[in-house]
């Protein structure tokens, strides 16, 4: 029977039970007695693979631990679920649908069939599309409706049709095209949409539409708005074709809302939101960087998808990383994990991981509809370095939380200024030294003594300089951030993420909780504006209703 439909508790797993032992041997380890143990440490615990250099030596594992997690890899059949992901099973059980993300980055002539359909050929003839209105516009072949040529790209769009084409752009900035230039427009707050039009001109702005249903309430409003904008500036109905493209599943609604027919690009239901970003969704990403460079991030996720499929669990970097996860999450009571990008270009990645994390793994249910019997999922934050360093990084240092962290790091910087990237490599590698090292009782009062200070105040301010260290954190290293790289970087994230989804056994695809929300939304609109009688609320989410309409003056 297939995995997703074999109910485990994985907490009556013998692995699990080992883990539970294993994990009170473990209760005095530190790291700094390990390195100090172990002079080949580092490079036992090292990967290079796909681009990516992994460094997870820093973490709080002997090597028992990652014998006993790999057994629990195997005993929940992470091998079989691995399988199913790729061969197309409707792992997202919940909505009996394959998650075939993975398919995106195949390579053509691939088959792969889903409902009698080889849909390797359907992808590769979207690509063929894509290509085609790239060329067109960054040849100046597509003109506006004065006849000029586009300069300007508005992606409209929210969740994984923002944060996914988003970071590709950001990230693969010194790869831009300099002729077009992208802009986001995902939140339905009207200053977003405000301060977007004063950046653009109707004459030569083309917008593209991405929802897969097409009636994503942000999305479509936004749409509209852009649409009146464009209408009010001159531009012409009949020619509102050479302004406006979607994304969609939902034909009939786009051609609709006045997109042609031709201009509509297809998305399939076995594509999630978060995990879209390989598709016809990064368009606006396509126009910005080139298809060259989109068909060399394809390349890098593909080898990563290569790499998870076909190496050893002991060598395997996104089950590695899965199962370090469910190490500190379910044996070490840490429920959260940052992201630190050393690098200005990558600054994005903790919001796109964050929503690939959270909304994959925050489910409280196995696949058979049973409650789990353990913490799932983490809280996923962070930012750039070296701003953190100045602000939460202390709560890593002295917070009394066990967070784990990973760092992002590139050897080469797009943008060399004297000795900048040497200091921040540097700064990056430091940080994860001191979560490591720490500092002692003992080696405070020294340095304190050392600058002469009296006894007195050395006692009393000992305490407070005082750094546990022990702290673990992985990692990445990257020759530069180029397409290939990041392509890798972002597919081992999505592998890591379905690894722990396995070892819960929970369903990775599906997101019910953000449709709550939707649905409640409608209803409460419906009364804030008067549409309804306000008679079905709750009597908090009434009273916000009264003080809003009482003082609301639009």
């Amino acid at each position: 029977m297939a995995y997703y439909r074999t109910p485990h508790d994985v907490t009556t797993l013998s692995a699990w039970l080992a883990l539970k032992q294993h994990r009170q041997a473990m209760q005095d380890f530190n790291m700094r007695k390990a390195f100090d143990a172990d002079p080949k440490r580092f490079s036992r615990l090292t990967l290079n693979s796909c681009g990516l250099f992994l460094d997870y030596s820093k973490n709080l594992i002997a090597a028992k631990t990652r014998t006993i997690l790999v057994e629990l890899a195997h005993e929940v059949g992470l091998k079989d679920a691995i399988n199913a992901l790729y061969a197309g099973e409707p792992v997202n059980s919940s909505e009996g649908r394959p998650a075939l993300h993975t398919a995106l980055r195949r390579p053509v002539g691939d088959k792969l069939s889903v409902n009698g359909v080889n849909i390797i050929t359907d992808i590769h003839k979207v690509l063929n599309q894509i290509t085609n209105l790239v060329h067109r516009i960054h040849d100046g072949l597509w003109l506006g409706y004065t006849e000029k040529p586009i300069t300007d790209v508005v992606n409209i769009g929210i969740g994984g049709s923002f944060l996914g084409p988003e970071l590709i752009s950001e990230a693969l900035l010194s790869y831009a095209h300099k002729d077009v230039q992208c802009h986001y427009l995902a939140n339905i707050d009207g200053s977003e949409f405000h301060e977007l039009i004063k950046k653009i001109s109707a004459e030569t702005t083309l917008f593209i539409v991405l929802s897969k249903s097409f009636n994503t309430l942000e999305t479509l409003k936004n749409a509209q708005a852009a649409r009146a904008w464009y209408l009010a500036k001159g531009g012409p109905k009949g020619k509102l074709y050479r302004h406006f493209i979607a994304v969609s599943s939902n034909k009939v609604a786009a051609i609709a809302f006045g997109i042609s027919e031709e201009n509509i690009f297809p998305i399939w239901d076995w594509v999630g939101g978060r995990y879209s970003l390989w598709s016809a969704i990064s368009l606006s990403s396509a126009l910005a960087i080139g298809m060259s460079n989109v068909k060399e991030i394809l390349s890098g996720a593909y080898t990563m998808d290569q790499h998870f499929q076909n190496a050893p669990f002991e060598v395997n970097m996104p089950v590695l990383l899965g199962l370090l996860s469910v190490w500190y999450g379910n044996f070490w009571g840490s429920h959260s994990h940052a992201i630190l990008p050393y690098d200005h270009y990558l600054r994005n990645i903790t919001k796109h991981l964050q929503q690939l994390d959270m909304e994959s793994n925050g489910k409280s249910v196995r696949h058979d509809g049973t409650p789990v019997s353990t913490y799932t999922g983490s809280v996923i934050w962070g930012g750039v370095g070296c701003n953190g360093q100045h602000a939460y990084h202390q709560l890593l240092h002295q917070g009394t939380q066990l967070i784990p962290a990973d760092f992002i790091v590139p050897i080469v910087s797009f943008n060399p200024v004297t000795d900048h990237h040497q200091w921040l490599f540097a700064n990056c590698l430091s940080q994860s030294q001191a979560l490591m090292l720490g500092k002692t009782r003992n080696e405070v009062e020294a340095e304190l003594r050392d600058k002469g200070m009296p006894e007195s105040e050395v006692q009393r301010l000992a305490p407070h300089k005082v750094i546990s260290g022990n702290r673990p954190s992985n990692t990445i290293v990257v020759e530069k951030i180029s397409p290939r790289c990041l392509g890798a970087l972002i597919a081992m994230y999505e592998h890591k993420v379905f690894v722990k989804s396995v070892v819960w056994g929970i369903n990775a695809f599906d997101q019910w909780g953000v449709e709550l929300g939707k649905e409640l939304g409608k209803g409460v609109y419906n009364r804030l504006t008067g549409v309804e009688a306000s008679s079905a609320e709750d009597a908090s989410t009434q009273g916000l209703i009264n003080y809003f309409r009482s003082h609301h003056r639009g």
